[in-house]
């Protein structure tokens, strides 16, 4: 892949970015700029080069439809007064605001085009459909660069189709994840520990199979380890079960045994009678060994023998690679796992990766600064579909001549 450093001259030139500023929103306020700060060193790279930027991004799932509540506005508002400029909001993705606010710009001005998922092509599935609006993105620059990786599993019109028309690189941000996550499949420093969480097991079978082959220590905590300890005969209550894959899960454990890898599950749990999520409260909360759910008791996040046995792992390693929380971690009487795991992370003496998605929420929502970490992934699904050994329509895209 290029990098925007191979770009040549720029100044005066328009350059199409897609970045990933889908941000969490409460009401217009930015919960979490992490995503906006991660553009920053591309952005500010290109402005100092003089190019004419032009970005386009997406919030939320607005399915095709304008929607005043996904609106790019609040993102505008903060990129702004981190660049300290004005950004240039155009009202739509290509139509004639967007075209007039692009043809406005000066050297190293910065607009932002609406949120692209306004445009119904933008996902569609249909090739010829999505070109076509590719052509009106391309239209706009000169030049692309990619740069949200949050996005790059997706073969999507801006981040798929547009880099096919124009001359192509990868910002740094892309650039950076995709060193980071070669770091973690084809050399990382052992023993390489890979921490696992999050509400479903389907989700990363994929991860799993792969990882099995490169990881020496798998730690499976959250929602899936409930799967897990059911294959080992072990019932479950209420907890989250994918009952389909439990055969699946079985021939994993197998498999680490065969293969002298470690699969280390929760030996104690959190349970609870009930959770309210939106409302941010749960019932009684219980500590039971992983082996002794009630019938009528939910596990709910990972118990304090559980996270002592994780963190020696986590502790003893030379690379780490963390994806999901450990428990229902918006609820703060169930977030006692992934904050032990996060604190183990942070005191750790090796290469630590965070897989964007809910953990980084998590880490940034109990106070962890980025930097103590080695790596915040800025795409949860994006670095899982890696890791699984897929290849990404986005990356793909800018590895072909152009």
């Amino acid at each position: 892949m290029k990098s925007v450093d191979d770009l040549g001259e720029v100044r005066g030139r328009r350059v199409l970015i897609r970045c990933d500023f889908n941000v969490p929103l409460d009401g217009e306020t930015i919960t979490d700029d992490g995503r906006i700060k991660a553009a920053l060193p591309t952005l500010t790279k290109l402005r100092g080069d003089g190019a004419k930027v032009v970005i386009m991004a997406h919030l939320g799932r607005p399915k095709g439809e304008v929607n005043p509540k996904y609106s790019l506005a609040p993102v505008a508002r903060r990129l702004g007064e981190l660049l300290g400029t004005e950004v240039k909001l155009a009202s739509d993705v290509v139509g004639d605001s967007a075209q007039a606010t692009v043809a406005g710009l000066a050297d190293g001005e910065v607009a932002l085009l609406e949120n692209v998922r306004y445009e119904p092509a933008e996902e569609s599935k249909v090739d010829a459909e999505r070109e076509e609006l590719a052509a009106k993105y391309a239209a706009l620059g000169d030049v692309f660069v990619s740069d949200g990786f949050g996005v790059v599993h997706r073969k999507q019109a801006s981040v798929y189709d547009v880099a096919t028309l124009l001359p192509n690189a990868a910002g740094y941000l892309v650039a950076k994840e995709v060193e980071v996550l070669k770091k973690l499949t084809e050399n990382p420093e052992r023993p390489y520990v890979v921490v696992l969480g999050g509400a479903k097991v389907a989700d990363k079978l994929g991860v799993i199979d792969n990882l099995l082959k490169v990881a020496d220590t798998l730690i499976i905590g959250g929602g899936m380890a409930y799967t897990f300890l059911k294959a080992q005969g072990h019932e479950v209550g209420t907890s989250l079960l994918d009952s389909e894959k439990v055969d699946t899960c079985a021939g994993y454990l197998k498999q680490a045994e065969e293969t002298g890898k470690e699969i280390l599950l929760p030996t104690d749990v959190r349970v609870v009678p009930t959770l309210d999520i939106p409302g941010r409260t749960a019932g009684q909360v219980t500590i039971v060994a992983a082996d002794q759910i009630p019938a009528d008791q939910e596990g709910a996040d990972i118990g304090p023998k559980s996270e002592e046995l994780f963190s020696q792992s986590i502790s003893r390693a030379a690379t780490v690679f963390w994806n999901g929380p450990m428990g229902v971690a918006e609820i703060p009487s169930l977030a006692g796992g992934t904050e032990a795991v996060a604190k183990t992370l942070a005191a750790a003496s090796g290469f630590s990766v965070i897989g964007g998605g809910d953990s980084a929420a998590a880490v940034r929502n109990l106070g962890f600064p980025d930097d103590a970490f080695g790596h915040i992934s800025t795409g949860g699904g994006a670095s899982l579909e890696y890791l699984e050994g897929k290849t990404l329509p986005g990356l793909a895209v800018l590895e072909e001549e152009n």
